[in-house]
């Protein structure tokens, strides 16, 4: 009861800053792999300013079922990445979790894992939520074993739902209960 709850191994979560937040996606939106990574939708860079209006009309018009943080390192208390809780269901206790670690020199070393398992922490915890659901590409395997590692399990897809590099790809949906949560952390 006395651990910061917002406080992991590697990582520690903040709070969702937008102008801090608008200048690095707008830096981070001009790498187009990590684009095609979070997104669907055809690449396209965003300034800060674009992105400062579009982060001010989700945060205005999802007050109530999102939580979004900034990830920070704990050792240079770098900002990496975001990560947020969207799309709450409160009377049914389940969200959406979407997170995104900008800052290449982080990919793979577990910073993402470390971010979620706090963010799984929260949602059960904290918010008491029953249910964490998410959706990744086919083509992001870096992605899907770092889910898998906090416990997500592969729950559907959808078959060739993109079309990138001239290739039809995947949607993969995973899942966490609270109580598949609490089973790998007693």
């Amino acid at each position: 009861m006395n651990e910061n709850i917002l406080t992991g191994e590697l990582v520690r979560l903040t709070a969702f800053d937008i102008e801090l937040i608008s200048e690095a996606e707008s830096r981070w939106s001009r790498d187009s792999e990590y684009w095609r990574l979070q997104a669907g939708d055809a690449y396209r860079p965003y300034s800060a300013q674009a992105s400062k209006q579009l982060f001010e009309k989700f945060v205005k018009e999802n007050d109530s079922t999102s939580f979004p943080f900034i990830i920070r390192t704990i050792e240079e208390d770098r900002m990496i990445g975001e990560i947020g809780l969207d799309g709450i269901l409160w009377n049914h206790g389940d969200c959406f979790v979407g997170i995104g670690i900008g800052e290449r020199e982080f990919w793979g070393k577990g910073y993402g894992t470390d971010a979620m398992n706090i963010i799984l922490r929260y949602a059960f915890t904290e918010l008491n939520l029953w249910r964490v659901s998410l959706n990744v590409f086919e083509y992001n395997p870096r992605a899907i074993r770092s889910y898998e590692k906090a416990g997500f399990t592969h729950e559907g897809q959808v078959r060739a739902a993109l079309n990138r590099a001239g290739r039809r790809w995947d949607v993969v949906y995973m899942g966490i209960t609270r109580q598949e949560w609490q089973s790998l952390n007693p």
